[in-house]
């Protein structure tokens, strides 16, 4: 089924944690990975499917660091702007003959300086999406029927459509539009991936986290985060629509375990709920803007992605 991008009433909110939306749910016998899942939202993601009984594997560019924050935890190397090493992390993943139930596609950059990866393709499209992309096909027949993939997406997504003439934006770099057109592929590829596993029980959801103050601003100066008003000079929180850690972990971690989202899919979702569509752009109130929930935009970048990396659906 198709499902209807428009708020449910989960009863959940901005101010839920991850902890409160998985009170109740029993994650025994589940095996989940959480990219990135070592730091800032990513961290908590990871600390909470654990608590909540699930084995959470961290596939991790910097696997020491991750070992170090997850003791005991099982890591194991990704970098995702290398796809001989998706692939090398996928082959060792398959070889193990688990079933994998969830994946969080939590890594990622944001607002870096121009950066080309692989055959020169731009950083933040290549390690937001098309590393991702190229991961959870390689790792589709160990997904288990009933199987949840999340992919973490933004508001940033309202700055920028996919750009047809020049994804790699090879002209004019601005790091903010880069950013905003590699969250709408991320959106769309759950609309797609969605359609892809549906017949096999493979549910796929976006998610807007919220704006939290995390590693993830590590490009940005404060100077900048100043001028936007989300720090102040001393680069103290000021900004009253951030979010906690724990906070922005909860809509990923609801949207990959929550009953509520049983037969649903391919859809937006932020503070724990699913979004509603706006044609508005505002990415303090959200919604998901209509570029990064069509079905055949979502089919046109999942066609460029496949070809870019040559991995498609079943890996």
């Amino acid at each position: 089924m198709t499902t209807i991008q428009r708020p449910i009433g989960s009863g959940f909110g901005p101010a839920s944690t991850a902890a409160e939306v998985l009170r109740g749910i029993d994650l025994s016998g589940k095996l989940a990975l959480v990219t990135g899942g070592y730091s800032g939202i990513g961290l908590e993601t990871t600390r909470a499917l654990a608590a909540a009984g699930a084995h959470v594997a961290v596939p991790a560019r910097r696997p020491a660091v991750a070992a170090a924050a997850l003791p005991g935890a099982e890591v194991d190397e990704l970098d995702l702007a290398d796809l001989a090493s998706v692939d090398r992390f996928a082959e060792r993943f398959l070889a193990s003959g688990r079933a994998l139930d969830i994946a969080v596609l939590n890594a990622g950059i944001m607002a870096s300086p121009e950066t080309r990866v692989g055959p020169g393709w731009e950083a933040q499209f290549a390690i937001n999406h098309l590393g991702h992309f190229a991961l959870v096909n390689r790792l589709s027949p160990a997904l288990r029927p009933g199987a949840r993939i999340v992919g973490v997406s933004s508001t940033g997504h309202h700055l920028s459509a996919i750009r047809w003439d020049d994804v790699h934006i090879t002209r004019g770099y601005d790091k903010w539009l880069a950013y905003a057109q590699a969250k709408t592929a991320v959106a769309l590829t759950a609309v797609h991936l969605d359609r892809l596993g549906r017949a096999a029980g493979v549910r796929a959801f976006a998610v807007h986290p919220g704006a939290i103050l995390t590693p993830l601003q590590r490009h940005l100066d404060r100077a900048e985060m100043v001028e936007a008003g989300w720090v102040d000079e001393r680069g103290t929180l000021v900004a009253t629509h951030f979010k906690t850690a724990e906070q922005g972990a909860a809509t990923q971690v609801w949207a990959a375990t929550s009953p509520q989202l049983a037969d649903l899919g391919g859809v937006f979702c932020q503070d724990c709920d699913i979004a509603p569509m706006t044609d508005h752009v505002d990415m303090d109130a959200g919604g998901v803007m209509a570029h990064a929930a069509d079905p055949d935009e979502a089919a046109r970048l999942w066609a460029l992605s496949a070809e870019l990396t040559g991995v498609t659906w079943p890996g």
